[in-house]
């Protein structure tokens, strides 16, 4: 059961707390907040917790195992790292972080089109085995660019983000001026000379930027100016009609990510999809939505083993990996947990936050009984 991480830092919720101490304000505002009151976000956390796991102690259990096989790669653990956006505000080479991380590891990465970092970058950390993540752009020739980029990179799985078909309303970030189009206030300023090594690393590594769309950006574009490019550059509303020239020219896997009904789940096996990713986009979309958990259960018992049930939004440790396998999802992803471990202890978040996040998996595991992690649901209080 041994995983090396820092035992300063035993939880997520440490990291949590040491990354608010170490990065502006404005910066983890952006990473830790949902929309608008914030239900979603809290409600998506605690009915995870709300599922129960049985153990059956007199059971003759050898030994608890963690790889799980997906797309037909096996993986040592059954959680990836979810597509961040702007992940180098939050802290300086965050997504080369986490994707050596994930590397090392063993575990899928998803690079986000809105990080900070290229398409090109991750491929040569991870020798092409990172998942990309499209936002859909409004033109078909931006798409297929990007697309074939993708494929040359060596990128076998794309992810279509489907649950952001417009912006969700986010206080925290427009009071801090990270809507779009973003500014850089006074106020700001400040937060930044109180965080020195956020600010010294930044400066190292440069202002972070869309590193994937650099080559469609036309130079020496202001603030505003980037924003209105954003704006007329992608359509978040993904239909029908736009994924199917998608999977007519992806030759590898498609993931549908944002799936919150059993509609939309009929809608990507009918497409010819591989696998869907229910989430919520971890709260930051639709505040008068579901929790993640409970449309993953409806769904599982009417499509299990007819298309890859994934999940993300709202996990935050091997516990909650734990609860939502046993749920039904085949495999789970974390964004902010990854980035509070980044923001926390930099160059070491990666490592540090994966192997906690195993180690705990693998204690609930053994406790329980669980041998491999397709059996969680044998673990279930219904």
């Amino acid at each position: 059961m041994k995983q090396k991480f820092n035992t300063n830092y035993p939880s997520i919720d440490d990291l949590r707390k040491r990354a608010q101490q170490k990065i502006p304000r404005f910066a983890f505002e952006y990473l830790d907040g949902g929309c608008n009151e914030d239900v979603n976000l809290d409600k998506n956390t605690r009915e995870i917790r709300e599922v129960e796991l049985l153990p059956y102690y007199l059971s003759k259990h050898t030994k608890s195992e963690m790889k799980t096989e997906l797309f037909g790669h096996t993986y040592d653990a059954p959680f990836g790292i979810a597509p961040v956006g702007l992940q180098g505000l939050m802290w300086p080479n965050a997504p080369e972080i986490l994707a050596k991380a994930a590397f090392k590891h063993n575990i899928p990465f998803v690079l986000s089109t809105v990080s900070t970092s290229s398409i090109e970058r991750i491929a040569e950390i991870t020798e092409g085995r990172n998942w990309f993540q499209l936002y859909h752009p409004a033109e078909n020739s931006l798409r297929d660019d990007i697309l074939d980029r993708a494929e040359a990179a060596g990128n076998d799985v794309l992810v279509l983000l489907c649950d952001v078909p417009t912006f969700g309303i986010r206080p925290r970030d427009i009071r801090n001026g990270l809507a779009m189009p973003p500014k850089m206030s006074v106020k700001n300023m400040i937060q930044i000379m109180g965080r020195p090594e956020w600010a010294l690393k930044t400066l190292y590594h440069g202002q972070p930027s869309f590193e994937t769309l650099k080559p469609y950006m036309p130079k020496g574009l202001d603030l505003k100016q980037l924003g209105l490019f954003m704006n007329q550059t992608f359509n978040g509303r993904l239909n029908e009609e736009k994924i199917a020239p998608i999977r007519d020219r992806w030759k590898g896997k498609i993931v549908l990510k944002g799936v919150a009904s059993e509609a939309d789940t009929e809608k990507a096996i009918k497409l010819g999809l591989d696998g869907i990713i229910v989430s919520n986009h971890g709260g930051r979309q639709l505040d008068a939505g579901q929790s993640t958990i409970t449309p993953l259960k409806s769904i599982v018992e009417k499509y299990k083993g007819q298309i890859k049930i994934m999940m993300d939004s709202g996990l935050r440790s091997g516990p909650d990996v734990a609860r939502t396998l046993a749920a039904g999802a085949e495999f789970t992803f974390m964004g902010r947990s990854f980035m509070y471990g980044v923001a926390a202890l930099g160059t070491q978040g990666g490592d540090h936050t994966i192997g906690l996040i195993k180690t705990e998996l693998q204690q609930v595991m053994e406790q329980v009984c669980c041998e491999e992690t397709k059996d969680f649901p044998n673990h279930l209080i219904k």
